[in-house]
């Protein structure tokens, strides 16, 4: 193995890690606004509001990721519809129609983790808060979301850490992130061993990094003060309901 090229090839390919960062953030950002009411849907009781939810997350999990991407940056701009009309500005750009299967991805997992935090919380918390007046949008904002996102926080660090890697799929329709540097290295030094190597070095520097941060998080979450009775369910509601 030639160190001098592995060393070489970290220090080239780092140069793609802004737009990895980029495509993994931006897709968050948007998969976390799409799947906060779609979690409230699925966990909703009226069956009307929560059985289209699972079709959607189903759909979205039980299918590649690469395929998704694929339909929409091929297939969407098929439809002669969608040619014409003011979509394709964002269609025929690789880095849009990345966000677009990213994000739509996130929100489907994203949906599924937060319902699954949202079905933990204690009866006794809601009860607490409807006995102070808090209306049924505060409840959700200030007491159901924050405890269910804080016993969540280790699968959602999970499904960053994904998307990350994930975003590697990018370089299949022409962005130059880590990886679609990567093989363009390789078609110009025929060393695919020490570039890759250099890739995956970058990737693991990336996920060691989201862990501790994530990791930071949930021991600052974990140090909050935690009810452990009912007075103290009450007072809690009472704190989010002044604030």
């Amino acid at each position: 193995m030639d160190i001098t090229l592995l060393l070489t090839s970290t220090v080239t390919l780092a140069s793609g890690i802004p737009l990895t960062l980029l495509l993994t953030f931006v897709s968050l950002l948007v998969g976390f606004a799409l799947s906060v009411p779609l979690a409230f849907m699925r966990a909703s009781s009226r069956r009307w509001l929560s059985l289209p939810v699972p079709a959607y997350t189903y759909v979205l999990r039980g299918t590649p990721l690469l395929v998704q991407l694929f339909i929409v940056y091929y297939g969407l701009g098929q439809i002669d519809l969608i040619r014409s009309s003011i979509l394709w500005a964002l269609l025929r750009d690789p880095f849009w129609c990345c966000l677009i299967a990213f994000s739509l991805n996130s929100a489907a997992y994203t949906t599924e983790i937060f319902r699954g935090g949202i079905q933990t919380v204690a009866p006794g918390m809601v009860e607490a808060a409807q006995a102070i007046g808090m209306s049924p949008m505060q409840i959700k904002r200030r007491i159901i979301f924050p405890i269910a996102f804080r016993s969540v926080l280790p699968s959602y660090a999970n499904e960053v850490i994904s998307l990350v890697k994930a975003t590697s799929l990018a370089s299949t329709v022409t962005l130059l992130e880590i990886t679609g540097l990567s093989r363009k290295l390789v078609s110009e030094t025929f060393a695919p061993y020490e570039i890759f190597i250099a890739a995956g070095l970058l990737y693991l520097g990336l996920t060691f990094l989201l862990t501790g941060l994530f990791h930071m998080l949930e021991a600052r979450l974990n140090g909050a003060p935690r009810a452990k009775s009912r007075p103290g369910r009450v007072a809690l509601a009472q704190v989010a309901h002044e604030q």
